[in-house]
């Protein structure tokens, strides 16, 4: 499985709420960024609770829609960012880029760039 296809799996798991499946294709030690409560969180255990606090909170929906290769060999993913309130109602909607950094095949790291 290449990088992108990988990456769009990544992102249909976070939009069903597949955490387990998530945390499968990050490293033991990611460094992740909070940006719903600001800061970073590092590790799979760390992860886990932020997002289930988030989705008891609010309801995210991530779309990328492209992926391209930087020449540092990290891999930048365009994404339509919509979150809404438990109800249903538009929180916010914007676009961002999602820039991730890999180790042995799993992401080690993500970082925002607005």
């Amino acid at each position: 499985m290449d990088t992108e296809q990988r990456l769009r799996e990544l992102y249909d798991a976070f939009n069903a709420r597949d955490v387990d499946a998530v945390l499968d294709a990050v490293t033991d030690d990611v460094d992740w960024p909070n940006a719903w409560e600001g800061g970073r969180i590092h590790g799979k255990a760390a992860m886990r609770s932020y997002w289930t606090r988030q989705w008891a909170e609010i309801d995210p929906h991530v779309d990328p829609i492209e992926v391209a290769e930087r020449d540092d060999g990290s891999v930048a993913v365009a994404v339509e960012q919509t979150v809404l309130d438990l109800d249903g109602g538009l929180i916010a909607k914007r676009s961002v880029r999602h820039v991730y950094a890999f180790k042995e095949g799993l992401v080690a790291r993500m970082d925002v760039e607005e």
